[in-house]
């Protein structure tokens, strides 16, 4: 190894073999400039922008939602139903609104399906969600005999199909529909060989008003019947031949499927039909309520819900619910 001299003060020394203060002298110096080296790198990475994560704003809310604690969970209730309860919407239109980040609850919005919340808790509906509500469509329609009010069964067409152009009743023109009108479900029944009133609607809260487990809305019937008696078939004036103990029976105590019925209205209207105010709508209930008491019945028609009447709406042509009309 080539020796190189290094001119120190009163001594000369190797390159090769540095004295112990020399070492000293380097290694600190390396120290230095290993410290310094290190505070470049710190600086620099102070300097650094810390990414964030692309979320959106109301879904970073949506993650401080309320949280339910162990006792809650037991005691909430879910969200969609509240809303429900509350006559917002339906369960199904709570549950889209949740996952368009339309629905706030003590202020901070929630888009997870099925979180439960106090009932007490504060709900706000964003604009979005009312204005979408408002454009949805209720169709009043006067089915005729021959058809389903739900889906197609044993060769019968669904009402719906009778919701065209063409039997839009002449005189409901003061609102414009836009065609074709999608996810129409019928509001309530009314059997294949019954006529009258059907409703059928794009509006959930409408939907729970009518068919709801807890709905109170009257629905009036006319019905034509025929009396079976031990002699034979009466087809008139039934009134004077029908026991008025069996009339009260028709009114309050029956039982259909293992339940007792709700009080009905029952009266009759002539001597051969029978008028009939219910506030439920189990299958077929008014025929099987009329052959509990020997009574056959010849014609049934739905004549009004709540407070919307069939009125003259020809048979087979609908017209729209008015902005004015509520059940």
């Amino acid at each position: 190894m080539r020796k190189t001299t290094l001119h120190l003060p009163g001594k000369t020394q190797s390159a090769g073999k540095p004295s112990l203060k020399h070492a000293h002298v380097i290694q600190s110096n390396q120290g230095r400039r290993a410290i310094d080296a290190e505070k470049k790198i710190t600086t620099h990475n102070k300097k650094q922008p810390i990414e964030k994560a692309n979320t959106p704003r109301n879904t970073r809310n949506a993650l401080h939602a309320p949280t339910i604690s162990a006792e809650g969970a037991q005691t909430g209730v879910r969200l969609s139903k509240r809303m429900s309860e509350l006559g917002l919407c339906s369960r199904r239109e709570a549950e889209f609104w949740i996952t368009q980040n339309w629905v706030k609850v003590d202020g901070v919005v929630v888009n997870i399906l099925g979180t439960r919340i106090d009932p007490n808790a504060q709900i706000e509906i964003e604009k979005e969600a009312t204005h979408t509500q408002a454009q949805c469509y209720t169709v009043l329609l006067h089915k005729p005999m021959g058809y389903v009010s739900g889906q197609a069964e044993d060769g019968y067409l669904p009402a719906a199909t009778l919701i065209t152009n063409n039997n839009r009743w002449e005189k409901d023109t003061y609102r414009k529909v836009t065609w074709p009108l999608h996810k129409l479900a019928p509001a309530g029944r009314l059997d294949i060989d019954s006529t009258g009133l059907l409703v059928l609607t794009q509006d959930g809260r409408i939907a729970r008003a009518l068919i709801g487990a807890d709905s109170k809305i009257e629905k009036e019937y006319l019905v034509r019947v025929a009396y079976d008696t031990p002699t034979g078939l009466i087809e008139q004036q039934i009134d004077q031949a029908f026991p008025a103990e069996q009339l009260a029976q028709l009114r309050h105590g029956l039982m259909l499927d293992g339940q007792a019925l709700k009080p009905a209205k029952v009266s009759w209207q002539n001597g051969e039909q029978l008028r009939f105010v219910l506030r439920e709508g189990k299958k077929r209930q008014i025929r099987r309520m009329c052959e509990q008491v020997g009574l056959r019945v010849v014609a049934l028609k739905r004549v009004r819900i709540g407070q919307v009447n069939l009125g003259h709406l020809p048979v087979g042509q609908w017209r729209l619910l008015g902005f004015n009309e509520i059940f």
